[in-house]
C-alpha cells in the first residue's frame, strides 16, 4: 500500500510541475511550424488572378513542405531562418526566381494552354516578430481569353498542402491540393462546388497524412497508450478515451468555439507523451484514473488537429463533412500506428521478458524524445 501510495504522489507531482512549467512559459511561441497556403482564384475582364496567402521564405529556402511539418526539423532549416531575417524588400527581390520554377511547372493551365503568371503585388508584413513565420501575400496575374472555359491548377512537388478556392462565381469550386497535384478541370464559370460526400472523401486522406507520416509526436503518443500493458482491453479503453476527448475539440477548435495559443497547446502535447511513457515504466496495467489523464491530453491534442483546419478557411457549406472526413483520417492513422506496433512487437508481448525488455526501454525513448520536444517548444 505505501508503495502504490508514493507511487501515485510521484506521477501527481510530475503532472503538478509539467503543469506549472506550461503556466509559467505558456507565452513563449512555437513559431516554426508549417501552415497550407491558401490561393483565391478570380477570373475577370480576361485576366485571372492567384492570390496566394502563404510563407514565401519557406518556399525559397527550398523546404520540402510534403514532408515537414515544422521549419526546424527540415535538413535546410538555417536557409530559412536566414531568409526569415532578411527584410520584406529583400524577399520580394528573391520572388521572381520562384515564381519562374512555378511557371515552368506550369502553375495554371486554362483550355489545355499553360499560362505564363506575372506578379502583380506581393505584400510582406515587416513588423511581425523574428520568431514567429511571416505570411506573406502575392498576387498572380496571367492573360486568358474572354471564352476561356476551364482551368488546371497543378501545385509543384515540395509545395506542402494548399487549399485553392474560386472566387467571384455561384457554386465556386474549392479543393485541397498536395505537393504534386493537380486539380480537376474548373468551369471558370462556377458551378464546380464540391458535393458533401466528395468533401468528405477528400479530407480522409488529410486527417491521414497528418498522423502519417507527418504526426510524430501524435505517433509518439499513442505508442505510449500502445506500451502500457500486455493485454488488449487497457488499449481500447484508452485509444477510446483518447479519441472521444480530441473529436471533441477537433469540431469545437476547427468551427473557432474554442482556441488555445499554441504556445501552450504544443508543449502540453509534448507533456502528454513524456507523462504517458513515465507512468508506463512505473505502472504494468491500467489504473483507474489513466482514461480521465488520457481523456485531459486528448482534448489537447484535438486542438492540435484543429489547427490544420483552422488555416484552410473552407467555405460553410463543405465544412462539416470536411471536419468528420479529416476525423476519420486521422482515426485510420492512429489505427494503422497501432497495427504496426503490433506487427513489429507483438509476437513478444505474451514473454516474461516483454515489459523488462521492450515495453519499459521503448517507453523510456518516447519519454526523453517528448522531454526533448518540450523544452524545445516551451523555451525556444
Amino acid at each position: 500500500m505505501a508503495k502504490t501510495f508514493f507511487r501515485d504522489r510521484a506521477k501527481l507531482a510530475l503532472l503538478a510541475v509539467l503543469s506549472s512549467m506550461l503556466l509559467i512559459y505558456g507565452t513563449i511561441v512555437n513559431a516554426h511550424e508549417v501552415q497550407p497556403t491558401i490561393g483565391d482564384m478570380t477570373v475577370k475582364d480576361g485576366q485571372l488572378s492567384l492570390d496566394l496567402r502563404l510563407n514565401v521564405e519557406t518556399f525559397l529556402a527550398g523546404i520540402d513542405l510534403d514532408t515537414v511539418d515544422d521549419t526546424n526539423n527540415a535538413e535546410n532549416a538555417d536557409d530559412y531562418d536566414a531568409l526569415r531575417a532578411l527584410s520584406g524588400e529583400d524577399i520580394a527581390a528573391r520572388a521572381p526566381d520562384l515564381l519562374t520554377r512555378w511557371n515552368a511547372v506550369p502553375l495554371v493551365v486554362v483550355d489545355g494552354t499553360p499560362v505564363t503568371l506575372r506578379a502583380a503585388s506581393l505584400d510582406i508584413p515587416e513588423d511581425v516578430d523574428i520568431e514567429l513565420p511571416r505570411i506573406s501575400t502575392w498576387r498572380l496575374v496571367g492573360n486568358v481569353s474572354k471564352n476561356a472555359g476551364n482551368v488546371t491548377i497543378t501545385w509543384p512537388i515540395g509545395a506542402g498542402a494548399m487549399v485553392l478556392r474560386q472566387q467571384g462565381v455561384e457554386e465556386p469550386f474549392t479543393g485541397y491540393l498536395s505537393g504534386g497535384e493537380t486539380s480537376p478541370e474548373i468551369d471558370l464559370g462556377g458551378g464546380g462546388e464540391q458535393t458533401t460526400w466528395q468533401a468528405f472523401v477528400s479530407y480522409i486522406p488529410v486527417g491521414f497524412d497528418h498522423i502519417l507520416p507527418k504526426g510524430l509526436d501524435h505517433i509518439l503518443f499513442v505508442l505510449g497508450l500502445f506500451f502500457l500493458s500486455t493485454h488488449l482491453r487497457p488499449l481500447i479503453w484508452q485509444i477510446s478515451a483518447f479519441t472521444l476527448a480530441h473529436t471533441v475539440t477537433l469540431a469545437l477548435g476547427a468551427m473557432g468555439w474554442v482556441s488555445v495559443p499554441a504556445s501552450i497547446v504544443e508543449p502540453l502535447i509534448a507533456a502528454s507523451i513524456t507523462y504517458v511513457a513515465i507512468e508506463n515504466v512505473f505502472t504494468s496495467g491500467l489504473t483507474r484514473w489513466r482514461p480521465l489523464v488520457v481523456f485531459g491530453f486528448g482534448l489537447l491534442h484535438g486542438l492540435g488537429f484543429a489547427s490544420v483546419l483552422g488555416e484552410f478557411g473552407l467555405p460553410e457549406g463543405q465544412f462539416i463533412p470536411a471536419l468528420v472526413g479529416f476525423n476519420i483520417g486521422v482515426e485510420f492513422g492512429q489505427l494503422t500506428v497501432i497495427a504496426i506496433a503490433f506487427f513489429l512487437v507483438g509476437w513478444a508481448i505474451r514473454r516474461a521478458w516483454y515489459r523488462r525488455l521492450v515495453s519499459i526501454p521503448a517507453s523510456c525513448v518516447i519519454a526523453g524524445v517528448g522531454a526533448y520536444w518540450f523544452i524545445e517548444r516551451a523555451f525556444f
